[in-house]
């Protein structure tokens, strides 16, 4: 675990990403769990924690610097093993975060982690997104999943409105898939994102709607 956690320090510094030693620890039992899990549940293909700790947390929380200014509630959309929400919901424990997934599995794995980290500001809920509903519009809404940001945005803007920021993580940013937008939304910002431990390009697409 010595190891990890050194990898881990190394990863949140080239990240400029300050945390306590509490959450450091939080991440690193997270990632225990979802080894664990994984075993029995498939969560994620990737099987080495080394390698998790780049491809899955560090990967996460790449993107915290545009988490950060966002007061409020998030949602992240097919959440599977937890990704990106577990780890942002430990790095900021001030903001409420509803993690998603249609497979109960993995949302029952999710549960395990609410309970024995103490993340009492994360709640998981089984559904497909289509059919979630909530009286207040999510101020953030995260996926590391949809294959297509058009889809994203479509299936989700009965969560959100014009004050909402649509985060999508991807592998590549293309700009055919950007023209597949609905017409009431917008690309407001492109990231490139370098993720430490990680030689694939990374992009953060910020989404918002026009009305």
């Amino acid at each position: 675990m010595s190891g990890l956690l050194a990898e881990l320090k190394q990863g949140l510094n080239a990240l400029n990403l300050e945390i306590s030693a509490l959450q450091q620890q939080k991440l690193l039992d997270y990632l225990a769990l979802l080894v664990k899990w994984n075993k029995a549940y498939n969560l994620t293909a990737v099987r080495d924690p080394n390698e998790m700790v780049s491809r899955h947390l560090l990967d996460s929380l790449s993107i915290a610097p545009w988490i950060k200014p966002i007061i409020g509630r998030f949602l992240d959309v097919g959440s599977g093993g937890g990704l990106p929400g577990v780890p942002l919901a430990i790095v900021f424990p001030e903001k409420n975060w509803t993690l998603v997934d249609s497979i109960g599995k993995k949302v029952r794995f999710l549960i395990q982690v609410k309970l024995q980290l103490n993340l009492d500001n994360l709640q998981a809920v089984q559904t497909r997104i289509e059919q979630l509903q909530t009286d207040t519009p999510f101020n953030g809404i995260v996926s590391r999943a949809f294959s297509e940001v058009a889809d994203f945005a479509e299936k989700t803007r009965h969560l959100g409105d014009s004050q909402t920021h649509w985060l999508a993580m991807k592998g590549a940013a293309m700009a055919e898939e950007l023209q597949q937008l609905p017409k009431d939304f917008h690309c407001a910002a492109n990231h490139l994102v370098k993720v430490p431990g990680c030689q694939a390009r990374r992009h953060l697409l910020i989404l918002r709607r026009t009305a």
